[in-house]
């Protein structure tokens, strides 16, 4: 089963500049990875006038885009369940998440201002670390310079260690 760690924070606050740069460094460290983004409002789209936007437009329920190294997938799903999703990528050693502040899986908060860091109290159950470029210690949680991407990376290979999830 995959790792899953995910990294919960306001609009601006930085996390898919994190996460991009976490993969390039677990990938490095030679670990398979999946990303998932949460769109809580509906706004990804397909790109405009490719075929496969056409397809999804003309109203079919899936459309597979089958490229040399590449599958993109588009399904049409009545409220897309998280743990569903994560089964389908269980195979790889870590899948990072970015947003679902509800969910129960781990996560580190992210923030740049002292606005933001008011995500901590809206995660349920507490992050296991806040990252952040502030000078900023929460009580009881790691502390991690969100700038110091090896330092983060350790970090959650290290909480993987203790914690078999």
């Amino acid at each position: 089963m995959a790792h899953c760690i995910g990294f919960a924070g306001y609009s601006g606050s930085g996390k898919t500049t994190l996460i991009a740069k976490l993969v390039v460094e677990m990938k490095r460290r030679g670990y398979q990875i999946a990303v998932m983004k949460h769109d809580a409002h509906g706004h990804y789209k397909e790109a405009a006038d490719t075929d496969s936007t056409i397809f999804v437009e003309s109203g079919a329920e899936a459309v597979v885009t089958l490229s040399p190294n590449v599958v993109h997938v588009y399904e049409k799903k009545r409220n897309p369940s998280l743990r569903e999703q994560l089964g389908i990528y269980a195979h790889l050693d870590y899948v990072f998440i970015e947003g679902f502040k509800k969910e129960k899986h781990p996560k580190i908060a992210i923030f740049r201002t002292i606005e933001q860091s008011e995500i901590i109290q809206a995660l349920e159950p507490e992050p296991i670390a806040v990252a952040t470029d502030m000078d900023f210690h929460a009580p009881a949680l790691p502390s991690l310079n969100l700038n110091d991407i090896d330092a983060i990376a350790n970090f959650i290979e290290q909480y993987f260690e203790v914690y078999q999830f």
